[in-house]
């Protein structure tokens, strides 16, 4: 990684440039004050999502859910807990794909859950169906490599 990170604010979508050797340290948004990493994802709409993926210099795993969905349900305490873990490695997101159906649309999204792994604006990895917060770890730092 080089000598500072851009990181998007999941509270204020501001884009926060972050000495890398200080993303461990709790760094906080320029505009809004609020920590840059909360351990929780961040929910991501079509009017945000772009920023978040193609501004953001660290990994961003997606997870397209809907509210509707049993595994989803299952799955999202989880994917919080893996937050948690792989922070400030990875922001982890989620998309409401009942929401933002064009989103869903625009990634061929076919079943839910679905993880896709950003790294600066493109997919690198694609896993479609649950999983419990170790194996999100595991593929999500198996994928980075």
């Amino acid at each position: 990684m080089s000598e500072s990170a851009l990181l998007v604010c999941p509270y204020c979508d501001v884009a926060n440039r972050v000495p890398s050797a200080r993303l461990n340290e709790g760094p906080k948004c320029g505009k809004c004050h609020r920590l840059l990493f909360d351990g929780q994802p961040v929910a991501l709409t079509s009017a945000s999502f772009q920023k978040h993926i193609n501004q953001s210099d660290i990994p961003v795993m997606v997870d397209f859910w809907a509210p509707w969905c049993g595994p989803c349900k299952i799955m999202a305490p989880q994917f919080a807990q893996a937050a948690a873990q792989l922070e400030p490695k990875v922001r982890l997101a989620k998309v409401n794909t009942d929401a933002e159906h064009t989103l869903g649309a625009q990634f061929g999204i076919r079943s839910i859950p679905t993880l896709v792994l950003f790294r600066q604006g493109h997919e690198v990895a694609r896993h479609p169906g649950a999983m419990n917060a170790a194996e999100i770890v595991r593929w999500t730092l198996g994928k980075m490599t």
